[in-house]
């Protein structure tokens, strides 16, 4: 009687059972950690700018708040992105004939603006509000990191849903004193988990509708 197969056919068969079931989930598998990682989220990217703006030298060599830049930060859901005119207050004394702000001399004498780039961006259907954050005392670097040692601005965190849920389930991990937000050099204390929980009475805060999905998503 003629062999219908090769002695190694049961070997072949074995593979092909086996890849059938790993090739799928090793496939999905890749495809979330891929994901999440900062090849999707953008996490650590450093985007080119139109002049290169130092944090590190104007927010943490110099000292500047970060209102001076950001005007909205405390009454609206956009921080705002610096205008012209607030980079000249400077600029129109200082270091006004270097080379690298001769697109901000430009923009001043056009009166056009300059097209920043944002760095930390969330997708459309994500509802986020800067000014109740910064109210009830969430800190600026909880979110963008030491933004005052950064020469070149890039994204601190992953901003995924899960990363934010993280904070809205744990508030008083995160929650500082409102003189505190916008001191980038803050550290929470021993106390914390303490602390916090006694904020959020303060502040007002109810953590049960923190996870609801109309409050990122309206």
């Amino acid at each position: 009687m003629a062999q219908l197969f090769r002695p190694g056919a049961n070997s072949i068969a074995v593979v092909v059972l086996v890849a059938i079931l790993v090739v799928p989930a090793g496939a999905l598998t890749l495809t979330y950690f891929l994901w999440k990682s900062p090849y999707a989220t953008d996490q650590y990217l450093t985007p080119a700018q139109p002049v290169p703006f130092s944090h590190a030298h104007h927010a943490g060599d110099l000292g500047l708040d970060c209102r001076m830049c950001h005007t909205g930060v405390e009454k609206a859901a956009f921080a705002g992105i610096p205008a012209t005119h607030i980079c000249m207050t400077c600029h129109s004394r200082i270091w006004t004939n270097a080379g690298m702000l001769a697109p901000v001399r430009h923009s001043l004498a056009s009166d056009t603006p300059l097209h920043w780039r944002r760095v930390n961006r969330l997708p459309d259907y994500v509802f986020f509000d800067h000014s109740i954050h910064v109210a009830k005392g969430i800190g600026c670097s909880e979110c963008h990191g030491p933004v005052q040692k950064m020469a070149l601005m890039r994204q601190e965190r992953p901003l995924t849903m899960g990363w934010c849920l993280q904070c809205h389930r744990h508030v008083e991990r995160r929650i500082r004193p409102r003189d505190q937000v916008f001191n980038m050099d803050w550290r929470a204390p021993p106390d914390q988990d303490a602390m916090g929980r006694a904020l959020i009475a303060k502040y007002f805060i109810h953590t049960a509708h923190l996870t609801d999905c109309s409050t990122c998503h309206r």
